[in-house]
């Protein structure tokens, strides 16, 4: 697995990389990881490492601007396939050692990039120029790899409607861990640390940054019950400003808990009433399957990855674009959550570690046998 970000970095493509490592250990097969380097003290035994810079735009991530021996790392590993996780220079360098040993590759298609070029981009180019760019950038990627795995299905239709051609495309989901995230765990210490007792709580869980819409959230909560309060998980390079905003709009029901440890995430979850994501972002919300694996019911925006997970009515109700719409779709989530408990579970357990492991190790035995 060559990728573009990995711990400690914390996002969907780490969290891929993480899950779907152990997803495949566990099925009794050998998986090296291949990072950028974040420091000597956040290295990670067995992971082979890159020299890499960090990117000032957003400095949680590592740039591997600098040469590497990819080619000779990636032949003394003797490894099957070249599992791609990212489109930038990682990427680039598992392309690069793929043709030139002639080992299959798959590529993940977890960020569109071009809807993160207006936060993040160095160039000073208007939005939509840069967008357009991006998908020139993509198209000429993603027709590279041997196999383009989308996450769901709405995003695979996304990227053919851009105009993206791929010598193969698959959809593999990325996995949880619905062992350790389930039903019937108590949440009560976390609700004690945060004041909600006697509270409904929503959770929203994810880096808390601008692509993200987390401000439709904050703006929703003047639009809910009094007794309904918005916990907001996780840190990125909109938290000032969110918790600014939340000053202004939250009247004093927003509480943000910053990082969170793995092990107390599930705990979390369990002490929420309701999950909620604004974002149009993701091309899987992971943190949404997460938490109806602990039986919430999710309240998302309508777009994107959301439209293959949440079955309005069911295990959830979708929202439009406005804060008011928001809020309609969290109070149903909040009045229906024993009614919409089982269905939230049953979604989640589609997406269990070793269902998806043999899916991914299927696709890879497919490239391996017509190498």
């Amino acid at each position: 697995m060559v990728t573009d970000s990995y711990l400690p970095t914390r996002d969907g493509v780490a969290t891929a990389v993480v899950t779907l490592r152990k997803a495949l250990e566990d099925l009794g097969h050998t998986v090296f990881v291949i990072a950028p380097d974040p420091g000597e003290e956040h290295r990670e035994a067995g992971v082979v490492y890159f020299p890499a810079i960090r990117f000032k735009r957003y400095p949680e991530y590592f740039i591997p601007l600098f040469r590497s021996n990819k080619i000779e790392v990636i032949r003394d590993l003797n490894v099957d396939v070249i599992h791609i996780y990212g489109i930038t220079f990682m990427a680039l360098k598992a392309l690069i050692a793929s043709r030139t040993l002639k080992i299959p590759s798959v590529a993940t298609y977890l960020t569109n990039v071009a809807d993160t070029m207006q936060y993040y981009s160095p160039l000073p180019l208007p939005a939509n120029l840069q967008g357009k760019l991006a998908w020139i950038y993509m198209r000429n990627f993603l027709k590279r790899p041997h196999c383009v795995i989308a996450l769901t299905k709405a995003t695979l239709d996304e990227f053919r409607e851009n105009g993206a051609r791929t010598k193969r495309t698959e959809v593999v989901p990325i996995g949880i861990d619905a062992d350790r995230f389930r039903t019937g765990l108590d949440g009560s210490p976390i609700r004690r640390r945060y004041g909600l007792e006697g509270k409904r709580a929503v959770i929203c869980v994810g880096r808390v940054s601008y692509e993200k819409n987390t401000e439709v959230l904050i703006r929703a909560v003047k639009h809910l019950p009094d007794d309904v309060v918005l916990m907001i998980v996780g840190r990125g390079p909109a938290l000032e400003e969110m918790k600014d905003l939340a000053e202004r709009e939250g009247g004093g029901r927003i509480v943000f808990t910053g990082f969170v440890p793995d092990d107390e995430l599930p705990l979390h979850y369990s002490a929420a009433d309701a999950v909620a994501s604004a974002s149009r972002f993701e091309t899987q919300g992971l943190t949404i399957v997460e938490a109806m694996a602990c039986g919430l019911p999710a309240a998302c925006a309508d777009g994107r990855a959301f439209l293959d997970v949440v079955e309005e009515g069911v295990n959830g109700h979708l929202f439009g674009n406005t804060p008011e719409e928001c809020a309609a779709a969290v109070i149903k989530c909040l009045d229906g959550k024993e009614s919409m408990a089982a269905a939230a579970r049953a979604t989640a357990e589609t997406y269990s570690m070793e269902a998806v492991g043999r899916r991914l190790a299927s696709v890879y035995e497919s490239l391996r046998g017509g190498k």
